[in-house]
């Protein structure tokens, strides 16, 4: 892990779930905007924080996008929707100058060992160690995408509607903190459109307007891989769709809505 900049990181805590988000938050659309993958990681922190003694684990999560996610102070705000025994979902929410700017809403179950009958037909990526760095392509901007560390994990090329790499932050998502193995994989499942996808950067934007992940087990990796293909309709819809992995196999699934326009 590239330790040049522990200092550093996406979010500077300010106490009582604010944050100040830092240069490294900064998306490719606009420089005032954050990137969604910290923001999904720092909503996803929240519901971790909020549910640590019940033993139970993260399943789904749905983030919806209600508006930009400024390069500024944010608060998180989480509550249980729906509290249960064996199954609770949690709502968190980050909201910039008393604005509602994103929405996450994810399900929680009770663990169990399942062992015995555990399966997944999804294809191995190959070992992010034997993978080569994977360049940013063409009009990836922002520090967000600098802040992570890419490899390609196939001989796909970027950018032509279907690939697999693997990312890591090189930061921390708060200052001062560990950052979990699910925080990680929020913060990269989100660019899962952006690996994938088969329109140039600069003729095109195509903004997602949320994040779904459903996982079957958790990750225990800083690594993720994405095995991502996006898909453009002719009437102004996009779809994204991963399978998601650590290091040891397969974790989970992710979907985008995609709204492509010309820039």
């Amino acid at each position: 892990m590239d330790t040049s900049a522990a200092e550093e990181a996406f979010y500077e805590p300010l106490g009582q779930g604010r944050y100040r988000a830092t240069e490294h938050t900064v998306g490719p659309w606009s420089d005032k905007a954050q990137h969604l993958g910290p923001v999904a990681a720092l909503l996803v922190r929240g519901v971790e924080q909020h549910t640590a003694e019940s033993g139970r684990g993260v399943r789904r999560v749905t983030v919806d996008v209600l508006g930009p996610v400024p390069v500024d102070e944010v608060e998180v705000r989480c509550e249980v929707s729906r509290p249960g025994r064996s199954v609770e979902l949690v709502t968190a929410e980050i909201s910039a100058g008393g604005r509602v700017a994103a929405l996450a809403r994810a399900w929680l179950m009770r663990r169990a060992d399942t062992t015995e009958v555990a399966s997944d037909e999804s294809r191995r990526l190959p070992a992010p160690d034997s993978c080569g760095p994977m360049p940013l392509p063409a009009g990836w901007s922002g520090g967000y995408a600098r802040a992570l560390d890419w490899r390609n994990a196939n001989t796909s090329d970027p950018g032509l509607g279907g690939t697999a790499v693997w990312g890591r932050p090189r930061l921390p998502l708060v200052a001062g903190e560990r950052t979990s193995p699910l925080q990680r994989l929020f913060a990269v499942a989100d660019c899962s459109s952006g690996v994938s996808s088969p329109l140039p950067f600069e003729r095109w934007a195509f903004a997602n307007t949320d994040l779904t992940v459903h996982l079957s087990r958790d990750p225990v990796d800083e690594w993720v891989g994405l095995d991502a293909k996006t898909a453009i309709g002719p009437d102004g819809a996009g779809l994204t769709h991963s399978t998601l992995h650590d290091a040891t196999g397969p974790v989970g699934r992710s979907a985008q809505a995609l709204m492509p326009s010309r820039v």
